[in-house]
């Protein structure tokens, strides 16, 4: 699915790609049914390379898995692509991975057993930002779109580049038990995930 920019969005561009922004001047996203299909299905049994140098294959994972999808995330004082914000749900990759580092003991205390980024990012790019914003937990790359297609993941294009659109997974055993989508604003998710847990734990 291609977003294009319509004559009437213009906005003044962001002055960082990286910033949290005024979520009020960002275009929301629309629930277009593209994760309909994944509740309740089985991950494709795929390796994908992590930020620490490991193999992940969230198909063979015991207990609860959260995953949480994005687009790309942008470095200091480098411009996002052209009309990037202006894409329903683009904006706002590094304030949700901030989110989720921020809560990241608050989930294991609710059980989460495993927690990933995951985009179609290579694993050096990954890498860079993984270790710029010191994070406790990996970041996935699906570079070759090997689980994006096969999981048939909802995705945009941008810059000639195939991304992901945001969303996350909850993941039991290798089967979803739950999607968040769309998310907006990416920086409550974290948040959403965790309220999310807390009232579906089992007793």
């Amino acid at each position: 699915m291609r977003h294009k920019n319509g004559g009437t969005l213009s906005q003044p561009s962001m002055a960082s790609s990286i910033d949290t922004p005024d979520w009020s001047t960002i275009p929301a996203p629309k629930d277009d049914g593209e994760a309909r299909h994944l509740p309740g299905k089985t991950l494709a049994s795929i390796d994908l390379p992590a930020t620490d140098g490991s193999k992940v294959n969230l198909a063979k994972l015991r207990g609860c898995v959260v995953v949480y999808a994005y687009p790309r995330t942008g470095r200091p004082g480098v411009k996002n692509l052209e009309g990037w914000d202006m894409i329903p749900g683009a904006r706002g990759c590094t304030p949700q991975t901030c989110a989720f580092r921020d809560h990241f003991a608050e989930l294991s205390d609710a059980g989460v057993a495993h927690l990933f980024g995951l985009s179609t990012q290579s694993p050096a790019y990954q890498r860079e930002v993984a270790e710029r914003l010191h994070l406790p937990f990996a970041i996935l790359s699906d570079d070759h779109l090997q689980l994006t297609r096969a999981m048939r993941f909802p995705t945009f294009e941008a810059g000639g580049m195939t991304l992901l659109k945001r969303f996350t997974l909850i993941i039991r055993d290798g089967i979803v038990e739950h999607v968040f989508y769309p998310v907006f604003p990416p920086d409550r998710n974290a948040e959403e995930v965790l309220e999310w847990l807390k009232s579906h734990r089992s007793t």
